[in-house]
């Protein structure tokens, strides 16, 4: 039977068949993906002819939509409906993405070739795009490391795979706090709410085994609480334990890993960006 991760969907705007898809489908997927992405990626750095714009950059874009797919669904589903195999599944494929992507810019055959795509970019007539996604791609890899040797490499091989586990652990400790936190509601505190609000705070109460209405930290319930409740001192109460999320002390406290994590990789949700999963 086919991975439905890994086969054409045939939906409504082709959107993810998720009552399709179960967590066991994941890690083989994402291996199957892997292992697609990284003979495609063989295929480009050993081509015999010469470096081109078509042959090395465009052809980098191609081989992303296999793994493309297969993540976008995991870390859709990962983020808005987190559970432990799911959150486990995090832990064990970011140190083997990190490595899959680290050694993509290691590639030297690879970097050789698009370093020498960028070295003709004056003499080859390209649009303007086509510029951008040439500067792009060889940024990329000169960012991630790809002109370094010896030590240096080595060296950057590590910081990535550390800010890989880094980057999932604060995710995941963000997760955590927004799953265990939640404000109970009299029904006297649902005065002036909308009434999509006031299902909504039911229907979380339900889900948590309380015994009314709740205000969770999930967005699609705090969010709406915080812009209609008439109640400054319960939206004060839910936007605190919002803005605490990650700093609670305890095992899900963020603080520690946010000092070891620099700046510019803080502001950065991933060091691929999906679509730019070949350019780092």
């Amino acid at each position: 039977m086919t991975n439905p991760l890994l086969a054409h969907w045939d939906t409504a705007f082709e959107i993810a068949p998720f009552d399709r898809i179960s967590d066991a489908d994941f890690a083989p997927a994402l291996d199957q993906a892997l292992a697609q992405h990284q003979a495609q990626i063989a295929e480009i750095a050993g081509n015999p002819a010469p470096a081109t714009f078509a042959n090395v950059i465009e052809a980098l874009e191609t081989p992303c939509q296999g793994l493309e797919q297969v993540l976008s669904v995991f870390f859709t589903v990962a983020g808005a409906d987190s559970n432990p195999e799911r959150e486990a599944l995090q832990r064990q494929f970011s140190p083997k993405l990190a490595a899959h992507f680290s050694a993509i810019t290691a590639n030297k055959a690879l970097y050789a070739r698009v370093n020498a795509v960028w070295d003709q970019r004056d003499s080859l007539d390209l649009t303007s795009e086509q510029q951008r996604v040439l500067m792009l791609t060889h940024r990329g890899f000169v960012r991630g490391g790809a002109a370094l040797v010896g030590s240096e490499d080595q060296r950057m091989q590590a910081i990535k795979g550390r800010l890989a586990t880094l980057g999932t652990d604060f995710t995941q400790n963000l997760l955590a706090d927004e799953r265990d936190w939640f404000m109970e509601l009299s029904e006297a505190d649902l005065e002036g709410l909308p009434d999509f609000v006031i299902a909504a705070s039911r229907a979380a109460g339900a889900e948590r085994g309380a015994p009314g209405p709740v205000v969770t930290l999930s967005r699609s319930v705090i969010t709406p609480f915080l812009q209609f409740s008439p109640r400054r001192d319960l939206r004060q109460k839910a936007f605190a334990a919002w803005t605490a999320r990650g700093a609670n002390e305890g095992e899900t406290d963020n603080r520690a890993i946010a000092a070891e994590i620099p700046g510019p990789a803080r502001r950065t949700r991933s060091p691929f960006g999906l679509c730019q999963l070949c350019r780092l």
